[in-house]
């Protein structure tokens, strides 16, 4: 699935990936290929993200977005 990671000062990832673990408000959870569409609030946390090559990346946000959307994730990250 494409997944983009923004802030409103530039771009963090753009890529594919297997998973996306995400800190929602209510719990963390995570986004697999072919997710439901949804939009969930994010609270301060990382984000794990694992690459189509199995390597993992970790970004730290303090909130947020995310939308999910005919395999595409979205997080707009403050």
């Amino acid at each position: 699935m494409k997944v983009e990671i923004i802030n409103p000062e530039k771009g963090i990832f753009d890529g594919e990936a297997l998973l996306v673990q995400l800190p929602g408000k209510d719990g963390s959870f995570e986004i697999l290929d072919n997710h439901a569409p949804m939009i969930s609030v994010l609270k301060k946390g990382k984000i794990r993200l694992v690459e189509k090559d199995k390597q993992e990346k970790f970004f730290e946000v303090n909130g947020g977005v995310v939308e999910v959307l005919k395999n595409k994730v979205l997080v707009l990250a403050d």
